[in-house]
């Protein structure tokens, strides 16, 4: 990711490639419309042609809103979001946040989806912030769309997702809710709060598992900092399964206390 705040009016960007399964088509459905977006990022709502609004829920009332500017499947998306209207700031100060996906067939049945986030600003210090906070919040999502396409594609998600603030900091609640999860060495199994499943990947203060059970799909565990001396721990699954609405009003309760419950130290 290449930054400055040298001058006004300057641009930032983020840009990176991930390799998925899949053909050009079922790549252009997961990253392209509202069912696949929901089913490895956040709750999205998405009119799927040039001009379209989007929106992607991010919890308690708060969202990201847009447009569509280009629409050409299964190759090419670019959309537009608030970014001034995301962080509460005056709509002059910043130009829209635009995301921009192109999907590159390859050999051996994958594709490679490159994409490109920028935007202008006036090289304000919660700009910077942001911008250095996007790549390690936004990246790890593409680790859940490649298992997605592996694993489940084209179909429906429901989003299970709980998290609780904890005094202290994030490297240290991240040590308590691995330690809690039981994950090991990706490759290795998890079994704990009525969930099973298979470690995928290990990020920073963050893992990523394939659930086997109650029901298939894929759930992802995560601490970040928070300011005033707390940091969130958080657990958010995506279920496949006409049962999945029932196993969410089941067991969202229990991961909320499994998480309050978490032994962080003094």
């Amino acid at each position: 990711m290449s930054t400055s705040t040298s001058t006004p009016d300057v641009p930032y960007r983020l840009e990176f490639s991930v390799e998925v399964p899949g053909t050009p088509e079922q790549v252009w459905q997961a990253i392209a419309t509202a069912r696949g977006m929901s089913a490895w990022f956040l709750p999205t709502r998405l009119e799927e042609r040039e001009g379209g609004t989007l929106r992607f829920e991010m919890g308690s009332e708060m969202g990201s809103d847009g447009h569509v500017v280009r629409w050409d499947p299964p190759r090419h998306l670019v959309y537009e979001e608030d970014w001034a209207g995301l962080m509460g700031k005056d709509p002059d100060a910043v130009s829209p946040l635009t995301s921009e996906f192109l999907v590159e067939a390859t050999s051996g049945g994958t594709c490679v989806v490159r994409v490109t986030s920028s935007g202008f600003g006036r090289g304000a210090d919660w700009e910077q912030e942001f911008w250095d906070d996007m790549g390690p919040g936004w990246m790890p999502y593409f680790d859940n769309l490649r298992l997605y396409l592996a694993h489940f594609p084209g179909q429906e998600a429901r989003q299970l997702e709980v998290s609780t603030s904890h005094p202290g900091d994030a490297d240290a609640l991240w040590s308590a809710l691995r330690g809690a999860l039981g994950v090991g060495d990706v490759g290795t199994g998890v079994d704990v709060n009525g969930a099973r499943g298979v470690v995928e990947k290990i990020g920073q203060r963050q893992a990523l598992v394939r659930l086997t059970a109650p029901v298939p799909g894929m759930l992802t565990a995560f601490t970040f900092p928070e300011e005033g001396g707390t940091a969130l721990a958080a657990v958010r699954a995506y279920l496949f399964s006409p049962d999945a609405d029932d196993v969410v009003r089941r067991e969202e309760p229990a991961w909320r206390a499994w998480l309050e419950a978490l032994p962080v130290p003094a």
